[in-house]
């Protein structure tokens, strides 16, 4: 395994999951189970690297409340460094409330990301050194669109992928696609910064075109059950895995990211990196927690019958 380390910029915060028992019933109270875990995309997709062996370093900003004090212990408890990340004074942190229905998929999902706004392009710039000398950047879009843009043109040397984390927050990226080396989107958000539809295999590479046209490097769509898409200037590739049986679809997308950072790490070429970082989301899904605790380097070859 590689020692080279990631450098992940972004949100961290407490995810509150309700559970329903049964279809949920709108605008009426649910039997169900809730449950409380640390979450926050970067957060995330750090906690999946350091259990499969990765040197993380999380920049991220935290109250100092309880939860900010349980997320940076949840951080040293899973091996990420949150050393250089800020706690904000007099400030609650982040949290994330997302409602399941009965077959494990989110229903609806609301998020207060409003902490991010305190990594400044100012607060990055004290940590510049540690940004500098890592092998890639990671970062999600709950930080401002000039912090984004600090990040994509001071460290173009190097590996930057972005996650979008939603449609709502991807209209920040619009004009600053062309400088995104790895891109990993879900549908919704590849044909909203793409202004196209996606229906088929062939809408399917004519939108990945248009992001390397922009001048990405490297294109990931996720598609739910219907597996991923990756397209680069050479290769384009299709990939639908086995079913597995879903526990809980919140963090699936940050431990796929995850994965590809960890594949293109270790040297792999496009269909095994998709196929690893499908494995890394496999084992998300079939966990109760938004990081399923289980992933390994073991047990993701476990799960997929794969080598690696």
């Amino acid at each position: 395994m590689t020692k080279k380390y990631v450098a992940l910029i972004g949100a961290a915060n407490i995810d509150i999951q309700g559970f329903s028992n049964n279809p949920i019933i709108k605008k009426d109270s649910n039997p169900g189970k809730i449950e409380f875990c640390p979450g926050g995309v970067s957060r995330n997709i750090a906690e999946n690297l350091a259990r499969l062996g990765i040197k993380t370093e999380l920049i991220t900003a935290v109250g100092d409340d309880p939860n900010g004090s349980l997320i940076l212990d949840s951080c040293r408890s899973c091996g990420i460094s949150s050393e250089y990340s800020l706690i904000v004074p007099n400030t609650v942190s982040s949290v994330y409330l997302a409602i399941m229905d009965d077959s494990r998929d989110m229903a609806l999902a609301l998020s207060d990301m409003t902490i991010s706004e305190n990594i400044s392009i100012k607060f990055l710039e004290s940590h510049y050194e540690i940004l500098d000398q890592a092998h890639s950047i990671v970062f999600d879009t709950c930080i401002s669109t000039e912090v984004m843009d600090y990040i994509l043109s001071t460290f173009s040397d190097k590996p930057i992928y972005v996650d979008p984390v939603s449609v709502g927050k991807a209209k920040s990226l619009k004009n600053l696609i062309g400088k995104i080396h790895t891109l990993k989107m879900n549908k919704l958000e590849a044909e909203f910064l793409s202004d196209t539809k996606i229906g088929n295999i062939f809408d399917l590479e004519n939108t990945s075109q248009w992001f390397i046209n922009q001048g990405v490097k490297r294109i990931f769509i996720t598609l739910g059950n219907e597996g991923v898409f990756y397209r680069d200037s050479k290769n384009s590739i299709s990939y639908k895995p086995n079913k597995v049986s879903i526990k809980n679809a919140t963090g699936a997308g940050d431990a796929f990211m995850a994965g590809l950072v960890f594949g293109t790490l270790n040297d792999y070429n496009p269909e095994k990196i998709v196929r690893f970082a499908t494995g890394v989301s496999m084992a998300a899904l079939a966990g109760e927690q938004t990081v399923n605790p289980n992933i390994s380097f073991k047990y993701i070859k476990q799960i997929t019958g794969e080598a690696f």
